[in-house]
């Protein structure tokens, strides 16, 4: 696993969590799934909690997740889903 997983699997969490959810649940549900690739990506192991933020701008960059400035404080959604 590396950086460049991290927009696949933020999406595909918050798939599986309803579309939607705050940033802890979001980081459970990834600790939870992926904690044996995690601990075996090197760096990646060190900073993914840093860089699930980066992966959510690149998700709102390509329209996949709705923006900051539109989304409930704290709550993190996939476009075009209630």
């Amino acid at each position: 696993m590396n950086r460049n997983d991290l927009p696949n699997i933020l999406y595909d969490t918050l798939d599986q969590l309803g579309g939607k959810a705050d940033i802890v649940s979001v980081c459970k549900y990834i600790w939870e799934h992926y904690q044996t690739q995690l601990e075996h990506s090197e760096n990646l192991f060190y900073t993914w909690q840093y860089d699930i933020r980066w992966a959510a701008t690149e998700l709102r960059k390509l329209g996949k997740m709705e923006s900051a400035k539109v989304s409930s404080r704290g709550i993190w959604k996939i476009n075009n889903r209630s």
